[in-house]
C-alpha cells in the first residue's frame, strides 16, 4: 500500500506533502524511530519549557503542535518540529518585559506569540521567501548560537547548584552566581552534572541511546529513595493530565502590537534554523529542499501551539538527525512520537512529578555545550580573522545585551558584513592565457597575455548602488593608465545591475563614445543583467552588436575597427 499525495492533474495536494510516496511496509522504521524520538524529546521539552518559564506539560503541548502542524503542511521526511532551545531563551526575554514570568497573562503573550510567529511564516512560505532565512551569514550564526548557549547556562546553573536566582542582566547574573557558590547545595550538584554527564556519555556511545530520559529516570529515584526534597532538592511537582481547548489569547490590541518586533526576530531565527535543517537532511538527496514550503509547515505547527496555550516551535536539528539515523522514513515517526507524549499526559503525568528541576537543568547543559560549535569557531579563526571577530561581537551582543536587542544587532551584523562585502569589489584586469583564446583575471603567479591597445576588465560582483562609484572610479582610472582603443567588459560575474549602477555604466560607456574608445561587452549571461540593459536604456549609447558571448569573439570582431 502506497500513500499518495498527488491530484488527477499530478499536482501535489495542500496536505500531507511530507508523505508522498509513503507505504505500509514503511511502518517497522517509523515506529523504532518514533519510540526513539519520544524518548529524546520528553525529557527535552519538559526542560525547554522550564527554560521559558513554563510549565513542562506545555513544552509538551508545544511538541505535539509543531509535529502535527509539519506532518500535516511541511514537505521534510525527517524534520522533527516543536520546542526549541534556540528560540525559548530569546523570547522569554522578551516576553518578561511585558508580564511576570509564569503568570497567565505570561501564558497569554506567549500564545499570541506564537500565533503571530505562526502567520508570519506562512506568508514567508506562502510567498516564497526563503531568501530571508540567509540574513544571518555563518559567523553570525555560530556567534548567535555561543551567546544563547551562554544564557542558557546561566539560566539554568541556579538549578543545579541548589541556589536562588539571581535577577539583572547577564553579566550582572554570573556574578551573582559566583557570589553564592559557597551554598551549594551538594545534592543538586550531583544531579544536575550527574545527568550532563549521563547524556554526554550516552550520546558518546550512540546518538540512539535515550541518555537524557535514562539519567531523568534514575535522578527521579535518586530523590525518591535518599527523601532528597527534604534537602533542598525541587521537583517539578504536579503536572496537569488535561489537553487544553483551543482558544484564541485573551490580550488587548496594545499587547498584540508590542508583540510584533519580537515576532519578526523570532521568525527570522526560525526561519534561519528550518532551512538549515531541511537542507542538512533532504528528503531526496537528488532533489532541492522545499524550504519555503517547510516554513508553511513550521508555521502552522507554532499556530496550533498559539491555539492550544502553548509558544513558538522550531526546527530541531538534533531531534531530525534521531530521526534519520534511526531509520525513520517519514512524519508518520513524528506522528507516533506525538501520540507516546500524549499519552504519556493524559495517563502518566503523575510519574513526572518528582523529576528534580536539577536534571532538567542537566539537561539544558548539554543542549548548551551542543551548540556551541568550538570546531566550526576554531576554522573561522584559522581562515578569516576579521569573521571571526564577527563571531565573537554577536556573542557577546547577545550577552551583554537584552537578549531579544541583542538578536537584531546579530541580523543587523551579518546585513552589514554582506554590504561590507559587496562594497569591496573592483575592477580586475583580464589576460589572456598563452597559446588559448581564453581570457583569465590576471594573477601574479600565473603567465598571461596582454594586448597594448585592448583592455580587458571585469567586476566580480552585482552592480549596484553599493559599489557603482567604485566602478565608476577605477575605469576612468584605468583609461587614464592606459588609453586603450578597444574596451571588453567581461560581465559573467555581474548577475544584477539597479538603477543607480546602470546610470554609472551608462556615463561610463557615454565617456568612451566621444573619447573614440571602442566600448563592448562579453558574457552577459546574467538574465538580470540583460533585463536591466533593455530596461534602463543602455543599448542608447551601446549598439547591440558589440554584446558578444565571448571576449575572444569580441576581439576578432571589433579589433579591426579600432585605430
Amino acid at each position: 500500500m502506497t500513500l499518495s499525495t498527488r491530484n488527477e492533474d499530478g499536482q501535489h495536494w495542500p496536505l500531507l506533502r511530507s508523505l508522498a510516496g509513503w507505504r505500509i511496509s514503511s511502518v517497522p522504521a517509523d515506529l523504532a524511530a518514533g519510540l526513539t524520538l519520544a524518548a529524546i524529546a520528553i525529557p527535552e521539552q519538559m526542560a525547554t519549557a522550564k527554560l521559558g518559564g513554563f510549565t513542562p506539560e506545555t513544552g509538551f503541548f508545544a511538541f505535539m503542535a509543531g509535529s502535527l502542524g509539519f506532518a500535516l503542511f511541511g514537505a521534510n521526511r525527517f524534520l522533527s518540529c516543536g520546542a526549541d532551545s534556540t528560540i525559548t531563551p530569546i523570547f522569554a526575554a522578551g516576553l518578561a518585559l511585558l508580564a511576570a514570568t509564569g503568570t497567565p497573562e505570561y501564558g497569554s503573550l506567549a500564545a499570541a506569540l506564537a500565533l503571530l510567529v505562526g502567520v508570519l511564516l506562512v506568508l514567508a512560505g506562502g510567498f516564497r521567501l526563503g531568501g530571508i532565512a540567509n540574513l544571518l551569514s555563518v559567523p553570525v550564526t555560530v556567534g548567535f548560537l555561543a551567546g544563547i548557549a551562554v544564557h542558557i547556562i546561566v539560566s539554568q546553573l541556579p538549578s543545579v547548584l541548589g541556589l536562588p536566582s539571581p535577577g539583572g542582566p547577564t553579566l550582572a547574573r554570573i556574578a551573582g552566581l559566583a557570589g553564592g557558590l559557597g551554598k551549594t547545595n551538594i545534592h543538586t550538584l550531583i544531579i544536575g552534572f550527574g545527568v550532563l554527564a549521563t547524556v554526554m556519555v550516552c550520546e558518546r556511545i550512540s546518538a540512539r541511546i535515550p541518555g537524557a530520559l535514562i539519567a531523568l529516570v534514575a535522578s527521579t529515584l535518586y530523590v525518591a529513595s535518599a527523601g532528597l526534597e527534604a534537602k533542598g532538592v525541587h521537583v517539578i511537582g504536579e503536572i496537569s493530565g488535561t489537553i487544553p481547548m483551543p482558544s484564541m489569547p485573551l490580550i488587548g490590541a496594545e499587547q498584540w502590537a508590542k508583540l510584533v518586533p519580537l515576532a519578526f526576530l523570532i521568525a527570522v531565527v526560525v526561519m534561519v534554523q528550518t532551512s538549515a535543517t531541511t537542507r542538512s537532511f533532504p528528503s531526496a538527496p537528488d532533489h532541492p529542499a522545499d524550504v519555503d514550503r517547510d516554513f508553511l509547515g513550521a508555521g502552522a505547527g507554532s499556530l496550533l501551539a498559539g491555539l492550544f496555550g502553548a509558544f513558538p516551535v522550531n526546527a530541531s536539528p538534533p531531534r531530525t538527525g534521531i530521526v534519520v539515523e534511526t531509520g525513520g522514513r517519514s512524519q508518520v515517526a513524528g506522528l507516533l512520537a506525538a501520540i507516546i507524549v500524549l499519552l504519556l499526559v493524559l495517563f502518566g503525568a503523575r510519574l513526572l512529578a518528582h523529576v528534580p528541576e536539577a536534571a532538567l537543568g542537566g539537561v539544558l547543559l548539554f543542549v548548551a555545550q551542543r551548540i556551541i560549535r568550538v570546531a566550526q569557531i576554531a576554522r573561522v579563526y584559522r581562515a578569516s580573522k576579521g569573521e571571526f571577530l564577527l563571531i565573537m561581537a554577536t556573542a557577546a551582543a547577545i550577552v551583554v545585551l537584552p537578549i531579544e536587542q541583542g538578536v537584531a544587532l546579530g541580523i543587523t551584523l551579518s546585513l552589514l558584513h554582506g554590504i561590507w562585502s559587496t562594497t569591496r569589489a573592483h575592477l580586475i584586469t583580464f589576460e589572456r592565457v598563452p597559446d588559448t583564446t581564453i581570457w583569465w583575471p590576471a594573477h601574479p603567479h600565473i603567465r598571461g597575455e596582454q594586448l597594448s591597445d585592448i583592455a580587458v576588465i571585469g567586476f566580480q560582483a552585482p552592480l549596484s548602488f553599493l559599489n557603482a562609484a567604485t566602478f565608476r572610479a577605477d575605469l576612468q582610472h584605468l583609461l587614464q593608465r592606459r588609453s586603450p582603443r578597444l574596451l571588453v567588459l567581461e560581465a559573467s560575474a555581474m548577475v544584477e545591475i539597479d538603477y543607480t549602477a546602470a546610470q554609472a555604466l551608462h556615463e561610463v560607456i557615454e565617456q568612451c563614445n566621444k573619447d573614440g574608445i571602442v566600448f563592448a561587452v562579453a558574457r552577459l549571461e546574467s538574465l538580470r543583467a540583460q533585463e536591466a540593459f533593455e530596461r534602463f536604456g543602455l543599448y542608447d549609447v551601446l549598439p547591440r552588436d558589440r554584446v558578444f558571448r565571448s571576449v575572444d569573439l569580441a576581439l576578432r570582431k571589433l579589433r579591426g575597427t579600432t585605430g
